[in-house]
């Protein structure tokens, strides 16, 4: 077929943070497939925070992303050459290819592609609402939060692939759902699309104490639930409004992603409130996951469940994408359109 591949490699690691220096584009030619091997082109490339983190050489949950390799990532795509039964030419594939146009695996290895029907649901919405995001979403409310109908929950990054889907998941079970977001249009889309009760946006309190208080006002009864993905100030102002017995599911630090310290101001309200903080890594709850997807794949499938995209065009806007899903400037899930 003669085609040639185009990927983004990690070239070094940031101090600090992240630039487009980081990243390094290449051009590799495609060999001839051999038997059980499949060819897949790559349409969409999801870009996602936990990627700065395994740009970092220190210890974490994941084995740090390798240097002169292509940068990890989920991709949706199709089929266009199989030497493998299990594939034809023309399905449709989940899987994690990576930055770049086109993934050439061994279909052999089990779970390296999942077939996906675009028939109901949206191609690209299987990198978001009804993929690893919605999964972890569904996950960090109902395993770790385990809300009750009339309890509160605050959702940070509320805007986000994740956090709008915990709202939305938190509402149909009979909770008062309180967003945090940044900016006056993310918060009015959370509030009139996403169907949570309030938002506050936090960029018009930049200190624990008047986050807090917006907080107090927006949750008149308390905090019983809060799915965490930014930590910092947010989680500082939270945690002051919590009830006994709150539970606190740590989905991501996105305040921390860069290197900045992210101290926890008032720790006592843990043993004051018999508080429980539980971190948790979706892809370790692997056997949940068919039970996840079914409920999200209904839900948007149905139209019960909203979801937005950002899209970058090109595998070249890849890097300037997610520096900008870092900064905030993505609205819902960041996608890249390589096709």
């Amino acid at each position: 077929m003669n085609l040639v591949n185009k990927q983004y490699l990690l070239a070094s690691r940031p101090t600090g943070e992240p630039s487009v220096d980081n990243f390094r584009l290449v051009e590799t030619p495609i060999p001839a497939l051999v038997d059980g091997q499949v060819l897949v082109r790559n349409h969409y490339l999801s870009l996602d925070p936990y990627m700065r983190g395994r740009m970092n050489e220190g210890r974490s949950y994941a084995e740090p992303q390798p240097l002169n390799q292509v940068m990890v990532g989920g991709t949706v795509g199709e089929v266009v050459d199989s030497r493998s039964p299990q594939f034809q030419v023309g399905d449709q594939v989940v899987g994690m290819g990576g930055w770049q146009q086109y993934l050439l695996v061994d279909a052999n290895q089990r779970g390296v592609l999942q077939k996906v029907d675009s028939s109901q649901i949206p191609l690209s919405a299987y990198l978001g609402a009804v993929g690893m995001p919605g999964v972890t979403a569904w996950y960090g409310l109902l395993k770790v939060i385990a809300p009750q109908a009339g309890e509160t929950v605050v959702v940070s990054a509320a805007s986000g692939a994740v956090g709008s889907v915990v709202g939305q998941l938190a509402r149909l079970r009979g909770c008062r759902v309180v967003g945090i977001a940044g900016g006056t249009e993310k918060c009015r889309a959370v509030v009139e699309d996403y169907g949570f009760d309030a938002c506050i946006d936090y960029r018009q309190h930049p200190e624990p104490q008047s986050l807090a208080a917006a907080l107090q006002a927006a949750c008149p009864n308390g905090i019983d639930g809060d799915f965490e993905n930014v930590g910092g100030t947010i989680l500082d102002a939270v945690m002051l409004n919590c009830n006994a017995f709150a539970r606190i599911a740590v989905c991501g630090m996105i305040s921390g992603y860069n290197g900045e310290p992210i101290p926890m101001r008032a720790p006592q309200l843990i043993l004051v409130n018999r508080m429980k903080i539980e971190g948790f890594i979706v892809s370790e709850h692997l056997p949940l996951w068919p039970e996840a997807l079914k409920e999200l794949g209904t839900l948007v499938a149905s139209g019960q469940l909203k979801y937005r995209e950002s899209v970058a065009q090109g595998i070249e806007s890849a890097p300037a994408a997610f520096l900008g899903l870092l900064k905030g400037r993505n609205f819902g899930k960041q996608l890249v359109r390589l096709i």
